[in-house]
C-alpha cells in the first residue's frame, strides 16, 4: 500500500500502481469525467501513469492551466497523426501547447505548400481520428534506440533533438500510427477532443535560428465541447475588431515604414498626443513618490554593458557594434538604460541621508527581434520604456518596493485595468549557468535547476526574493510563483492583467537587484562612516510604452477615458453656411482646454456622424441654423447617442467638470 496526500492535507492508502485516473474515480464519476492532468510531488503526469511510492497529489480539470496544456498538448499529437496521413512526406519539428491552444512545426516535404484552404480537411481528419478513441500511450526508451527509430524513418528534426538528450530520460507517446518524442502529459485518450479549430499557418525558422530552414507551423485550439469552440469563435471575432493595428490606423496613432525599418514605430500627431498624456500621467504621479527624470544617451560605449553584464547576456542577439573612426572604440545601441542610471548615481559621493535615490527615464532601447516576431506594437525593434531605478539601503528596501506597488495600482485604477494578477518571477536555484480588475502578481524567481544563467550570490538572490515575497504578501496581493522567470541580475514581480475580453497582457514589472551596484562598485556613506552597497529596484509600471498603448487600445477597443483621448470632441456642421460658427466654437473650446476637431466636408450630416463615430472621439457636435442664432451646441455621446442641446457654456462646464472628476479620482489614490 501506498500513502496519498490529498491538497487539503488528508491522507489516503491506495494499492501501488494507482493513477490518477483510479484516484478521481474513487473521489466522484463527475471528477472522474473532467480531470485532465495529475501532478505527482510537483510534477505533471499523465493520468494512466501508474504511482508505485508515497506522493502529494493535485489533480487538474479544464480549469486549470494544468489541465488545459495536457489537452492542448495531445491535440498536438493529434494534429501531427491527421498531417502524417494526409500528407505521408511530412517532417515534424516541435509541437508544443501554448497559454492558448498548440502549434506543431513541420516540413511538408518537397513541393507541398500548406495554404488556408487545407486546415479544414486537416480538421476533419483530426476529428475522425479523435473519435476512434486512441490511447496516449507513454514508452521509456534508451537514447540509441531512440536514434534508431527516428533514422530509420527520415525524421532528421527528432534526431537533432535527441542528439541534446540525456540518456535514461527519453519517452516517446504514441497513439493510432503516429509516435512523438515527448515528456508529456496527455490525455487518456483522443476522445476528450471534441471540438477543433486550426487558427493559421506562419512560417517559423527550426529552432528559431533563422539560419535554418523555413518550417510551417500550424496554430490551432480545441475543446472538450462544442459550445465552448462557438463562444471562444465570437471572442476572436471581437478580438479582431480590437486590434490595435486597426484600431491605430483608423485612428491615426501610429504608422510602420518599410523604409525607416521594420519594427520600428512611428507616432503620428494623435498618437504623440495620447502618449504625451500617459507620460504626463505618470509623471505626476511619480513626482508625488520623489522621482527625479534624468536623460540618457541612446548609445553608450560597449564596455558599458560588460560591466552590467548585458553584453554577455544579449550581444549575440542584438543589434551590431557602432564602430568610430577611433581605432578600438566601439558603441551600442543602448538595450537597457539600468547601466547608465547607475553611472548618474556614480557621478558623485552619496551618502546614507541622500537614499532613496529614484531616477526616472522615458528612456528609447533598442533590441533586435527577428522579421517574423515583430507584431505591431506589441513586439517592436525601438521602444520607451517608462524606465525608474531606485537607490535605498536594505533597510528601505520593502518600504520602496511596497511604494512602487501603489504606482502601478493607481495606473491600473486609472486606466481601468482592475483585473491582474502579480507574479513572482525567481531563478530556479538548481541552476547556476486602464482599470484591470482581474489581474494576477506574478513572482518570477530563479530556476533552482540552472543557476549559471543567473549573476550574484546565493545569499544576495535570497534577499532579493525574500523582499520581493515578503513586500506582496503584505500590500495582499494574490501571487503566482514562477521559477526560471527571473531576469538575470534579479528577482521580479510582474502584474499579469486580463482585459476585457480575458486575454492576459503582462504589464508592469518590478524588480530587486543586489548584482548590479557590486557590478558598478556603487557605494554610500553610512551613519557609521563606513562604505556600504546599496540596493537597486528596477521598476517600468506601462513596461513600455508601445507595449502599454498596443493593450490600452485592445482594452478600451480605442474608446479611451474622456483625459486620455486624443480627441475629446468634434464639432460637425451641417452644411456649409455654419462654417464659420463651427470653427469659433472649435477654437473657443481649443483655447478653453478641450481637444476639439473641426469636421467641415461637405458631406451629409449622417455620413460625418457614421466616420466620427468609428475614430472614437467621445463627443459630437452637431450645429446648424438653431444652434447658431442661440449660441447652442446639439450634443452626441459616443456610445450613447443623443444627449440633447445645450449652451456652449454649459457643454464647457460639463467636459471639464467630467475630466476633472476622473483625474481626481485617479490622482486621490
Amino acid at each position: 500500500m501506498i500513502k496519498i496526500k490529498f491538497p487539503d492535507g488528508n491522507v489516503k492508502e491506495f494499492e501501488s500502481g494507482v493513477t490518477g485516473l483510479d484516484i478521481a474515480r474513487g473521489i466522484s464519476s463527475k471528477l472522474a469525467k473532467e480531470v485532465l492532468s495529475i501532478s505527482v510531488n510537483g510534477e505533471i503526469w499523465d493520468l494512466t501513469r501508474p504511482i508505485t511510492a508515497d506522493a502529494e497529489i493535485k489533480l487538474f480539470t479544464w480549469d486549470d492551466q494544468e489541465g488545459k496544456h495536457a489537452f492542448w498538448h495531445s491535440s498536438a499529437h493529434l494534429m501531427a497523426e491527421a498531417l502524417q496521413q494526409l500528407y505521408p512526406n511530412t517532417k515534424f519539428g516541435i509541437g508544443p501547447a501554448i497559454e492558448n491552444g498548440f502549434y506543431y512545426d513541420i516540413d511538408p516535404g518537397e513541393g507541398v505548400v500548406l495554404t488556408d484552404k487545407d486546415l479544414e480537411t486537416i480538421e476533419k481528419k483530426m476529428l475522425e481520428l479523435a473519435r476512434q478513441k486512441e490511447e496516449y500511450c507513454r514508452i521509456n526508451v534508451s537514447k540509441q534506440e531512440a536514434l534508431e527509430h527516428f533514422n530509420s524513418i527520415n525524421e532528421t528534426y527528432k534526431v537533432e533533438l535527441i542528439n541534446d538528450l540525456e540518456d535514461g530520460k527519453i519517452t516517446y507517446y504514441r497513439q493510432g500510427s503516429f509516435t512523438d518524442l515527448c515528456r508529456g502529459p496527455h490525455l487518456p485518450d483522443t476522445s476528450y477532443i471534441k471540438a477543433i479549430k486550426l487558427t493559421g499557418l506562419a512560417g517559423a525558422y527550426w529552432r528559431g535560428n533563422e539560419h535554418n530552414k523555413m518550417l510551417t507551423r500550424i496554430y490551432g485550439i480545441t475543446f472538450p465541447k462544442q459550445k465552448m469552440l462557438d463562444e471562444w469563435l465570437v471572442l476572436m471575432e471581437e478580438a479582431k475588431q480590437r486590434d490595435h493595428r486597426k484600431i491605430g490606423k483608423e485612428m491615426e496613432l501610429f504608422t510602420f515604414s518599410q523604409a525607416v525599418g521594420a519594427g520600428l514605430p512611428m507616432w503620428l500627431p494623435k498618437g504623440a498626443m495620447l502618449r504625451d498624456r500617459l507620460e504626463g500621467f505618470l509623471r505626476k504621479v511619480q513626482k508625488k513618490y520623489g522621482y527625479q527624470q534624468v536623460i540618457t544617451p541612446h548609445i553608450g560605449n560597449v564596455n558599458l554593458y560588460k560591466t552590467s553584464g548585458h553584453y554577455q547576456k544579449y550581444g549575440k542577439d542584438s543589434f551590431q557594434v557602432i564602430t568610430t573612426p577611433q581605432e578600438g572604440e566601439e558603441f551600442m545601441l543602448k538595450p537597457m538604460n539600468c547601466p547608465h542610471h547607475c553611472e548618474i548615481y556614480k557621478f558623485k559621493p552619496r551618502s546614507y541621508k541622500d537614499l532613496p535615490l529614484r531616477f526616472a527615464e522615458f528612456g528609447t532601447v533598442y533590441r533586435y527581434e527577428q522579421s517574423g516576431e515583430l507584431h505591431g506594437l506589441t513586439r517592436v525593434r525601438g521602444f520607451t520604456q517608462d524606465d525608474a531605478h531606485l537607490f535605498c539601503t536594505p533597510d528601505q528596501l520593502k518600504e520602496e518596493f511596497k511604494k512602487v506597488i501603489d504606482i502601478i495600482f493607481t495606473i491600473f485604477k486609472a486606466l481601468s485595468f482592475e483585473n491582474f494578477t502579480a507574479q513572482v518571477s525567481l531563478r530556479d536555484p538548481n541552476n547556476k549557468a486602464l482599470d484591470f480588475k482581474d489581474f494576477t502578481a506574478q513572482v518570477s524567481l530563479r530556476d533552482p535547476k540552472n543557476t549559471e544563467k543567473y549573476i550574484g550570490t546565493d545569499e544576495n538572490w535570497e534577499k532579493a526574493e525574500r523582499a520581493i515575497i515578503e513586500a506582496a504578501e503584505e500590500k495582499g496581493l494574490k501571487t503566482t510563483v514562477e521559477l526560471g522567470e527571473a531576469a538575470f541580475y534579479g528577482p521580479k514581480l510582474d502584474f499579469m492583467v486580463k482585459d476585457a475580453i480575458g486575454r492576459k497582457w503582462q504589464l508592469g514589472t518590478i524588480q530587486v537587484d543586489y548584482n548590479l551596484p557590486e557590478r558598478f562598485d556603487l557605494e554610500y556613506t553610512g551613519a557609521d562612516n563606513l562604505k556600504h552597497r546599496p540596493v537597486m529596484i528596477h521598476r517600468a509600471p506601462f513596461g513600455s510604452m508601445e507595449r502599454f498603448v498596443a493593450v490600452l487600445i485592445e482594452h478600451t477597443g480605442g474608446k479611451f477615458p474622456l483625459w486620455l483621448a486624443p480627441d475629446q470632441v468634434v464639432v460637425m456642421p451641417i452644411s456649409e453656411k455654419f462654417n464659420d460658427y463651427a470653427q469659433k466654437l472649435s477654437d473657443l473650446l481649443n483655447n478653453s482646454d478641450i481637444r476639439t476637431v473641426l469636421d467641415d466636408r461637405n458631406e451629409k450630416i449622417g455620413r460625418k456622424i457614421r466616420d466620427n463615430e468609428l475614430k472614437k472621439i467621445p463627443y459630437l457636435l452637431i450645429v446648424g441654423e438653431n444652434e447658431m442664432n442661440n449660441n447652442t451646441v446639439s450634443v452626441r455621446r459616443q456610445g450613447q447617442g443623443d444627449m440633447g442641446t445645450m449652451s456652449v457654456e454649459d457643454f464647457i462646464s460639463k467636459i471639464n467638470e467630467e475630466v476633472n472628476s476622473q483625474l481626481q479620482t485617479i490622482y486621490s489614490y
